[in-house]
């Protein structure tokens, strides 16, 4: 049977796509760190091919603990789905909370990745999709570790994908704008006053699925979201991070 690994799946973006795994016929391993959600997934899926992992993955020994689990599982698909963001000034944030998501996003994100990709080239098989966001594209006023986290996550699995492209192997990355899931209720106490062309969590997923599919290395969903990352293209990189603090300023404040 085909397994595949998702992390941050038990809500969000994360649990469309294990709903598309588990149509696909995958038997998914599902790590999060909210226990409700892990206890809500029977009533959210049509499917019991699946279990869940309690895991925060914020700390360091997370990528270890899981690969320990899963290792003989011989997972096909790894999607690093987990992640959240912080909002305010960065001389004034919560450097505690900053360290979590800078374990999570850069250092575990890379650590699992590199454990399970370990695997997939001794086999000469298997697929990888990380999830950026088009903050990746430019700096971000207020949210600046956020931004930088997904710039480098970005530019992680380009990297890794090309050293790849001779074997049997697709690392790609997601890289979707404003989407309707608890993100903005976990930055910010308001709703988005700027909100462009937000999406459903289900249609980023399927994008992203259908990307990874597709051996596409980088994918951005929406006609805006493709301008709005090539805003550097176009603008002085000042102004353009001018526009990116006014947007945030709007839609946290």
């Amino acid at each position: 049977m085909k397994t595949s690994l998702v992390t941050g799946g038990a809500s969000g973006i994360g649990i469309e796509f294990v709903k598309l795994l588990l149509k696909d016929n995958y038997k998914v391993f599902i790590v999060d760190n909210n226990k409700n959600n892990i206890e809500n997934l029977k009533d959210k899926l049509d499917s019991n091919n699946y279990e869940s992992i309690y895991e925060d993955l914020c700390y360091e020994k997370s990528p270890d603990k899981i690969y320990k689990k899963l290792k003989k599982e011989n997972i096909d698909i790894l999607i690093n789905n987990a992640g959240f963001g912080t909002y305010g000034k960065f001389y004034e944030t919560d450097w505690q909370i900053e360290k979590r998501m800078l374990n999570l996003h850069v250092i575990n994100t890379t650590h699992l990745t590199k454990l399970f990709l370990k695997d997939m080239i001794k086999k000469n098989d298997g697929k990888i999709l990380n999830i950026s966001s088009i903050a990746a594209f430019q700096p971000g006023p207020l949210m600046a570790l956020y931004y930088a986290t997904k710039a480098y996550i970005l530019h992680f699995t380009e990297a890794i994908s090309n050293e790849v492209k001779d074997k049997n192997i697709t690392i790609s990355v997601l890289c979707p704008g404003q989407t309707n899931t608890n993100f903005q209720r976990n930055v910010s106490s308001i709703k988005n006053k700027i909100k462009f062309n937000t999406s459903s969590p289900t249609k980023v997923a399927k994008y992203g699925y259908d990307a990874l599919h597709n051996n596409v290395t980088v994918s951005i969903p929406g006609i805006f979201n493709k301008f709005l990352v090539n805003l550097n293209r176009f603008l002085p990189r000042s102004i353009s991070t001018n526009i990116v603090k006014y947007i945030q300023e709007k839609n946290r404040n």
